[in-house]
């Protein structure tokens, strides 16, 4: 069956992105999704699987993570420890295996959505040591002499926030897109995904305000969509006058997460308020 992914009702997706989706898909090969933190990589994955009907099983990666965990770990320690206390069954090697998410998106009976998060966390050699797991979907378990080969092959959606890069091998098997930091008329879509009702004063001068403070030069950290939601949530509940944005930007701790940036947006709007205090005086 030739599936198509049109987007989903809680996740706005860009034309290009989705094309991509589908190719990826059609395809069969893993998508590589890259863009700045907030710009709804993650979610991508968990867009497709709702709208496909489908699993979603989540590989989320760390400093710490090597290839082999996503396949399986043998519990030698438990084996050993069972051994020592005359447990039944100590010789079957296959109880002490434990599938990692790539064993289980494998093993499913019903094809997966496989979203291997944030891989450029890991060292440089990890993605190098998953190309072939990736390329035919089947790994080996030397210690049961078993082959685990996908039932069906997962659609596999791969994100990274840029941090490193990742090796050529690695990219010529995927298909690549990179998912551009949303433009006001689309966030005005994602805000109303999240908002059933919103204040059109208030959505205006927030979204005003939030581009305004992300072109400030010299910010160490933008704030992202996942900011935005929480500035209007925090503005919402306060029942704080919108009018106030332009000149206070209220709650500023909410949008901006370092002390400096704090410092640059709050001088700014200093700069902004004296200026129309003194157009107010003329």
């Amino acid at each position: 069956m030739n599936l198509q992914f049109t987007g989903s009702s809680d996740y706005v997706v860009s034309e290009g992105l989705m094309d991509t989706v589908n190719i990826a898909m059609a395809l069969q090969k893993p998508l590589l999704v890259k863009g700045e933190p907030g710009t709804g990589k993650t979610m991508l994955a968990k867009a497709i699987a709702d709208a496909l009907g489908k699993e979603l099983v989540i590989w989320n990666i760390k400093s710490t993570t090597k290839a082999q965990d996503g396949l399986y770990v043998y519990d030698v320690v438990q084996r050993l420890y069972d051994s020592q206390f005359g447990t039944s069954g100590v010789d079957d090697i296959a109880k002490y295996i434990k599938m990692g998410k790539l064993g289980e998106a494998f093993g499913s009976e019903e094809q997966v959505v496989l979203l291997i998060d944030e891989i450029d966390k890991a060292d440089l050699e990890f993605p190098n040591d998953l190309l072939w797991e990736l390329d035919q979907m089947e790994f080996y378990i030397p210690e049961t002499k078993e082959t685990i080969r996908a039932k069906s092959r997962p659609i596999v959606i791969i994100t990274s926030n840029a941090e490193k890069e990742l090796p050529d091998a690695f990219l010529r098997r995927c298909i690549f897109h990179y998912i551009e930091f949303p433009d006001a008329e689309q966030m005005e879509k994602i805000v109303n995904v999240h908002f059933d009702k919103i204040d059109e004063t208030l959505l205006e001068q927030t979204m005003n305000a939030f581009y305004e403070v992300r072109d400030l030069p010299k910010l160490e950290k933008k704030p992202s969509t996942s900011e935005l939601i929480d500035w209007i949530t925090a503005l919402t509940i306060s029942g704080i006058d919108p009018e106030k944005i332009a000149t206070e930007l209220p709650f500023a701790g909410v949008l901006l997460k370092k002390d400096k940036d704090v410092d640059i947006a709050k001088e700014s709007w200093d700069e902004k308020k004296a200026k129309a205090a003194k157009e107010a005086n003329q």
